[in-house]
């Protein structure tokens, strides 16, 4: 298969490049492509003629969106909508990289793939965006919904939460945030297994388990051996920020599970970031 994949040169876009490897996969990215100019969209897959796109580029800057919403629906809205619209003119697959944050979080048993999207965040807005293009513009779509991303190298909850105990030895996280923890590789192992079925539709692909954040950063703490952190718990209105995330969006994997395709639970996840 031949794929070309937007976003390449981050976290995810890095781990989908290796998982896919045994396909003639090649990459776009800025600065030598913007998403949100429909010409040099256009042109990269008139170049590369793919039979899937995978777009994982985005704005991911939450509290950026909320502080820029314009651009927030410029690169995540308007881009996807200019991805699809090539991937319509050339008859390429998509698939559509999202979030958890296109829901309001007040559902406590977690959130099904077919749930009514309503979000709360500019975030949240600018991907319920990107959906919608994708789904009315598109018929041999996927849309992968993911939450709480982390991957070695780069900067996520796990390094801060690890960075701050080892320099201040006391933590303070919120209870009232919940989601699934989400290992990139294997993320990227479950999309590279879903391309193969041509199964379109929507997907929730998270390692198994929810937890909230003050939950997540024990679990690192007792991993890491730095059990004797303290880890103060606190809620959302106790954490300023300039985006409100949602506070319970587990996502519920119905889906990809009827297809076989299951990612570990999230501790396994968490000691195969740690080993590695």
């Amino acid at each position: 298969m031949k794929i070309l994949l937007t976003g390449h040169k981050g976290q995810l876009g890095t781990a989908l490049m290796q998982a896919l490897a045994s396909h003639e996969i090649s990459g776009v990215d800025l600065p030598e492509l913007d998403i949100t100019e429909r010409t040099a969209v256009f042109t990269a897959v008139a170049q590369t003629t793919p039979d899937l796109i995978i777009h994982c580029a985005a704005l991911t800057d939450v509290d950026g969106c909320a502080r820029n919403p314009a651009l927030a629906y410029r690169v995540n809205g308007l881009g996807t909508q200019n991805v699809a619209l090539a991937a319509q003119e050339f008859g390429a697959e998509m698939l559509h990289i999202s979030s958890n944050e296109v829901f309001a979080g007040d559902r406590l048993e977690g959130y099904d793939e077919w749930a009514p999207l309503n979000p709360v965040n500019g975030y949240g807005r600018s991907k319920a965006a990107a959906e919608f293009h994708v789904t009315h513009l598109l018929s041999r779509f996927y849309i992968v919904r993911l939450s709480w991303l982390f991957a070695p190298g780069g900067r996520n909850f796990i390094h801060a939460i690890l960075k701050r105990a080892r320099e201040t030895g006391q933590l303070r996280v919120v209870t009232d945030e919940v989601a699934n923890p989400t290992y990139v590789h294997d993320l990227a192992a479950a999309i590279a297994q879903l391309v193969e079925t041509h199964q379109y539709g929507v997907y929730h692909l998270t390692n198994a388990g929810a937890c909230s954040r003050w939950e997540f950063a024990n679990e690192i703490l007792r991993q890491a051996g730095l059990s004797d952190v303290v880890n103060t718990p606190i809620q959302l209105k106790d954490f300023q920020r300039a985006s409100t995330p949602p506070p319970y969006a587990a996502l519920n994997n119905n889906v990809g599970k009827a297809l076989g395709i299951e990612l570990r639970p999230w501790p396994e996840a968490v000691a195969a970031y740690l080993n590695s």
